[in-house]
């Protein structure tokens, strides 16, 4: 199954694609779906979202205009279950991911915290983890991404500067938050401020790219600069640090190829520079 995965607010206007591949039959087309995110409140009510899902056999040809997508309203038992499992209601769904086998989709609400497993095939929300309280009382869940051995959901917990772990288990559902690693107070291994006003002046997660060894993980920060992080330690660990000078402010996507990360930055609020 192909998922694409598109993310809005208010109205379909910003795209993040991100593409799963399962083999095809042979003389087979591909099955694919295309998962849409909208941020808006659901249905009259302060909290929630909706999302979108459209058989991608509809999307194809002149009748595409006419495609009937399934709708989850994130208000209703998305919003249900967060309340009995974390004691508050999530707010503006944000960003979407799925797991490497595609079984489980993992959806984010930066305004609340609060992070939303489900499975896939069911539309079923199968757990809802808040994330953790930062130094300043704050937290967000900008992005949620799954490790490619599906061993942990990576959290970029923007407001709170931490990077938080979620231990995954998807045949069983089972989901569990660790300890966090703090990005914006303390020292580097290299005896350096993690976040300082000349080099790192605002160390708020934006987006995190596991790579394809599942061993480390590149954290942009919303100042500029990026840090390098084993996930698969306990507590994790910093393991390599930048400045601004090198990956600039709003650092927003990464690709792995032929075993070097591409890391995308000068996006957002940074308009000359983007590296």
């Amino acid at each position: 199954m192909l998922h694409a995965i598109l993310t809005r607010a208010r109205v379909f206007a910003l795209a993040l694609a991100l593409l799963g591949l399962t083999a095809p039959t042979v003389g087979s087309a591909r099955d694919f779906e295309v998962w849409l995110v909208d941020q808006s409140d659901s249905f009259g009510k302060s909290y929630g979202g909706t999302i979108h899902i459209y058989e991608g056999a509809n999307l194809n040809g002149a009748n595409a205009s006419a495609a009937t997508p399934d709708v989850i309203d994130l208000g209703g038992a998305t919003a249900d279950l967060c309340l009995l499992q974390t004691g508050a209601e999530p707010v503006r769904a944000h960003m979407l991911a799925f797991n490497a086998t595609h079984s489980h989709a993992i959806q984010t609400f930066v305004a609340s915290g609060h992070v939303v497993i489900f499975e896939a095939a069911t539309r079923t929300p199968v757990a809802c983890i808040r994330t953790s309280v930062g130094a300043g009382g704050s937290r967000q869940a900008h992005a949620a991404e799954p490790t490619p051995d599906d061993s942990y959901i990576l959290v970029a917990n923007q407001n709170g500067k931490l990077l938080d772990r979620i231990s995954t288990d998807y045949a069983t559902n089972t989901y569990v938050l660790g300890a966090p690693l703090d990005l914006a107070n303390g020292l580097t291994p290299n005896g350096v401020l993690k976040e300082f006003p000349e080099g790192r002046p605002d160390n708020a997660p934006i987006i995190i790219v596991p790579d394809a060894t599942s061993t480390l993980a590149f954290v942009t920060l919303r100042g500029g600069g990026l840090f390098v992080v084993d996930p698969t330690t306990t507590p994790m660990e910093i393991l390599a640090e930048y400045d601004n000078a090198t990956v600039h402010a709003n650092g927003f996507g990464g690709v792995e190829a032929n075993g070097r990360m591409y890391i995308n930055s000068g996006a957002g609020g940074e308009s000359t520079n983007p590296s």
